[in-house]
C-alpha cells in the first residue's frame, strides 16, 4: 500500500516509516508539516494518509484541519488521524462527513505494532476505526449539547448573564423582567441542565461552565418570552 505520513516529530515520523515499510508498505512521502500536503497527495497518489493533529507552526489544529481539507479535495482517500488528544470539534466533523474510510487513534493508546498495522489495513480497506476514548468523549459532548438544546432563548439569555457573574436582581434589570421571572427561568434551566440542588450552592457555577463549554453566547436584551 502507498502511504503518505505527515508528522512533525522526527522520531515518530521515522518510526512510522520503519514500521510501515517493514510490513511491506511503501511510504511515498513523510512530511514534517502540512505545507505542501495537497501537492504531495497529487504527486504521489497515496492510498492512505496518516496525519498528526498538532503540526507547525502553531501546534494546535493544523493537522486535523488538513485532514478535513483532504477529505473534501480527495473524498475517496482514506485518512488516519493520530493525536495526543481528542479534538472534539473537528473529530465530530470528520466522523460525520460522508467521505472515505477514517481512523482516529490516540498516540498514547497505540500500544501494539501488530494491532496498529491491522488498523491501518482496515482503514485502507474502507473501515472506520475509532479509539474508544474518542467515541466516549464525543458521546459526552453530544449529551452536553442535548442539554443545551432543551433551553429556550430566554433561558439561554439568563444563563449567559449567570456566566457573567450577575445576581438575580442584575439579570432582571438587564432583561427588563421581574426577579420572580428570573428565578423561574433559573429553576427551569437548572432542571434542563440536570444540575441538582447541592449543599454548597454550586449550581450557578456549574451552569456557567456549561455555558462556556458551548461557546459562551452573549445574552440578549428584550421582553420576557
Amino acid at each position: 500500500m502507498r502511504i503518505l505520513i505527515c508528522e512533525d516529530s522526527t522520531l515518530l515520523r521515522e518510526g512510522l516509516v520503519r514500521v510501515l515499510e517493514d510490513a511491506g508498505h511503501a511510504v511515498v512521502a513523510a512530511l514534517p508539516d502540512a505545507r505542501g500536503l495537497s501537492d504531495a497527495v497529487v504527486e504521489t497518489a497515496p492510498e492512505l494518509c496518516i496525519l498528526d493533529v498538532r503540526l507547525p507552526p502553531t501546534y494546535t489544529d493544523e493537522g486535523i484541519r488538513a485532514a478535513l481539507a483532504l477529505r473534501t479535495q480527495h473524498p475517496s482517500l482514506p485518512v488516519l488521524v493520530l493525536s495526543q488528544y481528542v479534538e472534539e470539534r473537528y473529530a465530530s466533523e470528520l466522523i460525520t462527513g460522508q467521505n472515505a474510510a477514517l481512523g482516529y487513534l490516540l498516540k498514547d493508546r497505540v500500544a501494539d505494532v501488530r494491532d496498529f498495522l491491522d488498523q491501518v489495513d482496515r482503514i485502507a480497506a474502507g473501515a472506520t476505526v475509532l479509539d474508544p476514548e474518542v467515541v466516549a468523549q464525543l458521546l459526552t459532548r453530544r449529551a452536553r449539547d442535548e442539554r443545551m438544546a432543551r433551553l429556550t432563548d430566554r433561558e439561554r439569555s439568563v444563563l449567559a448573564l449567570i456566566a457573567e457573574g450577575k445576581s438575580n436582581q442584575a439579570i432582571a434589570a438587564a432583561l427588563f423582567v421581574s426577579e420572580a421571572s428570573v428565578e423561574k427561568h433559573i429553576t427551569s434551566l437548572f432542571q434542563k441542565l440536570d444540575l441538582e440542588q447541592d449543599e454548597h450552592g454550586n449550581r450557578r457555577v456549574l451552569a456557567a461552565l456549561v455555558h462556556l463549554e458551548h461557546g459562551g453566547d452573549a445574552a440578549t436584551n428584550g421582553a420576557d418570552r
